[in-house]
């Protein structure tokens, strides 16, 4: 199961194959818990993609195919999975065989600030493999999005119309709220907004504004292309969410149903609710074990008032990221996007995580799961040098932060893995599978991890 990287991140650390369909062509909410059903997706790992396909074929049901009534989620238009199966979808990898298929390659993912080392290898090496194997290799055409912190390269066809483009264009009308956000001191997150606008209320007693232009009237401007877009409006920056109460829901539904289960088969199973989970359960400290109460007290579904509304943000972002995709899908003629998953290597349990985001994956990285798109990942290389921040201790003494690196560590053959991502809309799953595989077939990077025997 993954909410964010729960299925990709094991993939991509370990070398393996990951077929992560979209939101919710497999039922997941029927039978398990997860950490936020408007996200939860699940995820199938095998050594090839070969062998992911073939599993998404044996899931599915003689009758009501991947259709689960337990499972809210899977009421997915039947357009959006492929008649005939997925497997059949899986291509050899010939030199030549992408001749005239059109992938975009999303440089969000693989950008990072001048002079920073701890992106540096892997961003090298997956530029390296997307233009060697992809373009030089199996003959595909490669058309780059656009990026501040990224350098547009002179032999690879540019966007005409790139994402920052597409979430100026459609923000305004799909989610004009992204603009009023507020970051983590308080303040406006997009300050060219800000300067532009008359004093206006962003939340209840938040009120920001020096400029003289009616909020609605700067959404004009945006969407029509008369006003630049901030800075730092992109496909990291629209990602932040906040969790919703539907946990509080989703466990006594689920220990609900497990205790009818057993009851069917004679046992009596009394942990049905959240107060008999808590009293049952083991705390690693007092801040889990109190998280764990408040869950338990939560008595409406709905946020609080006066502030950020998460479920409807949540179900919004799906839709808006969505149509980004297909804006730039559309207006590029491309056929799928090919993406890093990440550009740092895993970090060192208990040490210090990568500066700014506080885990090893960038926030761009979370558009997949926020769109709930199928994703492929294909194990694309290893690289032998990675960067991992330090702590120091902060300016005010007062606790540890993170450092950036700046001396290598050497890593053991056969090094460090990466993957790179395929995504397309729902429905569209056969190519998206003929280009992947054909890359995987085409490149051969994936190799037995040293410690683990020859198969019998």
């Amino acid at each position: 199961m993954a909410t964010r990287a729960s299925c990709r991140g094991p993939s991509n650390h370990n070398s393996v194959a990951l077929i992560l369909p979209h939101k919710a062509m497999i039922g997941f909410d029927g039978g398990a818990i997860g950490a936020d059903i408007y996200a939860d997706r699940t995820g199938i790992h095998a050594r090839s993609i070969v062998d992911c396909a073939k599993i998404l074929d044996a899931l599915k049901d003689e009758v009501n195919g991947y259709y689960d009534p337990r499972d809210v989620f899977t009421t997915v238009p039947r357009s959006s999975v492929l008649k005939g199966g997925y497997a059949k979808h899986v291509a050899p990898g010939e030199p030549g065989s992408l001749k005239g298929v059109r992938i975009g390659v999303i440089r969000e993912s693989m950008a990072y600030p001048k002079g920073s080392l701890a992106e540096e290898p892997i961003v090298t090496a997956a530029d390296r493999e997307i233009k060697e194997i992809l373009r030089d290799k199996l003959g595909a055409t490669l058309v780059e999005s656009q990026h501040r912190l990224s350098t547009p390269d002179p032999e690879i066809e540019q966007m005409k119309t790139n994402f920052q483009t597409a979430l100026a264009r459609l923000v305004p009308v799909f989610m004009p709220d992204l603009m009023f956000r507020l970051g983590t001191d308080g303040k406006p997150l997009f300050k060219e907004f800000e300067a532009a606008i008359v004093p206006t209320e962003f939340l209840p007693g938040k009120v920001f504004g020096t400029g003289k232009m009616q909020p609605i009237d700067y959404m004009v401007g945006l969407a029509e292309g008369h006003i630049a877009p901030p800075v730092n409006f992109d496909l990291a920056t629209v990602q932040q969410w906040d969790l919703a109460n539907a946990f509080r829901l989703h466990i006594p539904q689920y220990l609900g149903r497990r205790a009818m289960e057993w009851k069917k088969l004679g046992f009596l199973e009394t942990l049905v609710d959240f107060d008999e989970l808590n009293k049952r359960s083991k705390f690693w400290g007092d801040d889990q074990r109190a998280g764990f109460a408040n869950w338990a007290d939560i008595k409406d579904p709905r946020s609080e008032f006066g502030g950020r509304r998460d479920v409807d943000e949540k179900i919004m972002l799906r839709e808006l990221l969505r149509r980004v995709d297909m804006m730039v899908i559309l207006e590029n003629k491309l056929d799928c996007f090919v993406r890093l998953h990440t550009p740092f290597a895993p970090g060192k349990i208990g040490m210090a995580p990568q500066l700014g985001s506080g885990q090893n994956s960038g926030p761009e990285s979370q558009n997949g799961p926020n769109a709930g798109l199928t994703e492929i990942l294909i194990p694309a290389g290893y690289v032998k040098t990675v960067y991992d921040p330090k702590f120091k201790l902060s300016a005010d003494g007062t606790k540890y932060v993170s450092e950036a690196a700046t001396e290598p560590t050497p890593v053991p053959e056969p090094g460090m893995p990466f993957s790179l991502v395929f995504r397309v809309e729902p429905g569209m799953e056969h190519i998206q599978l003929r280009v992947a595989s054909s890359y995987e077939a085409a490149s051969k990077r994936r190799v037995m991890p040293p410690s683990f025997g020859p198969l019998n």
